[in-house]
């Protein structure tokens, strides 16, 4: 059985034109493999002692390997890594599944992919801070996430549900590309 428990929300507020203050969300999976995604600044990388995956590379204590993620790769049974471009090319996103059969619950902690909740009725939110060049693939990515999940745990922000007025939203953003 998996356990999901944000230990932090994040934040993200504009202070000018050229400096954010932010802060990352950091959430613990409790299973067969201790996992924490996101621990906020780099210098806490200790904290990550088995697997440590950072954007598309995968490494193990100081071993590098050559496997870049291109697929879902699985850590541990319910629980795998997909690819998510967009914010950069690099952006990827911890896909949960937790409990079993109808009372399975989805959770995708995706990083930047979403900033808040509140940049699904305010898609500028992202775009600001995202890479202009992948807007298109960002937008798709964020739609099959939304569509996948039961809950969003975002980059800079509390976990929220996801719904169909939600995913409604994102399609009308898809349909503008």
């Amino acid at each position: 059985m998996l356990d999901v428990v944000v230990l932090f929300n994040g934040y993200s507020k504009r202070l000018s034109y050229n400096r954010t203050d932010a802060n990352c969300t950091c959430t613990l999976i409790k299973g067969p493999k201790t996992i924490i995604v996101d621990t906020m600044t780099a210098w806490d990388r200790e904290r990550l002692v088995e697997e440590h995956i950072v954007g598309y590379g995968v490494h193990q204590g100081t071993i590098f390997y050559e496997k870049q993620l291109q697929d879902d790769y699985q850590l541990c049974n319910g629980v795998s890594i997909t690819a998510t471009p967009g914010h950069t090319y690099e952006d990827v996103t911890v896909l949960v599944e937790a409990g079993t059969g109808r009372e399975s619950v989805k959770y995708a902690i995706t990083g930047d992919l979403f900033e808040k909740e509140e940049d699904v009725a305010d898609p500028s939110l992202w775009k600001e801070v995202g890479t202009f060049a992948l807007r298109k693939i960002q937008t798709s990515s964020r739609l099959r996430i939304m569509k996948y999940a039961d809950y969003i745990i975002p980059g800079h922000g509390p976990m929220f549900r996801t719904n169909d007025a939600l995913i409604r939203l994102l399609e009308n953003q898809t349909d503008g590309e």
